[in-house]
């Protein structure tokens, strides 16, 4: 029971950050709207064009490759505490993860995955 209790405490306290803030936010908003306020802020320029324009798929690979080495680089934070208790074992299995890691960069580097100049 102690164990849900803790789940339930942390959901309680969740959900009131959340609804407080939704709440601050609301009361300490902008309360006089203009077409300025609500304008999309695109880095100090103005809009231009539709918002629903096809993008360049490269646009998406660049974005799935990145998510791809961050996510596997999130790994080497545990293999970081456990270092000690793995021993060397653990840290060629590491060194060959690295590996894998550099051979998919240099890959997807050569196949100009990477590349933003002209489509080509």
């Amino acid at each position: 029971m102690q164990g849900w209790l803790s789940i339930f405490i942390m959901l309680i306290v969740g959900l009131a950050f959340g609804g407080i803030m939704v709440g601050l936010g609301v009361l300490l908003g902008p309360s006089k709207p203009s077409p300025e306020k609500s304008a999309p802020y695109e880095c100090g320029m103005p809009a231009v064009g539709d918002a629903r324009e096809r993008q360049s798929v490269k646009f998406y690979l660049v974005a799935m490759i990145f998510l791809l080495f961050d996510i596997e680089v999130a790994f080497l934070y545990p293999w970081a505490m456990a270092l000690r208790d793995l021993g060397w074992p653990g840290f060629v299995q590491v060194v060959l993860f690295m590996g894998l890691l550099l051979t998919g960069y240099i890959y997807v580097w050569r196949k100009g995955a990477l590349d933003w100049g002209a489509d080509k």
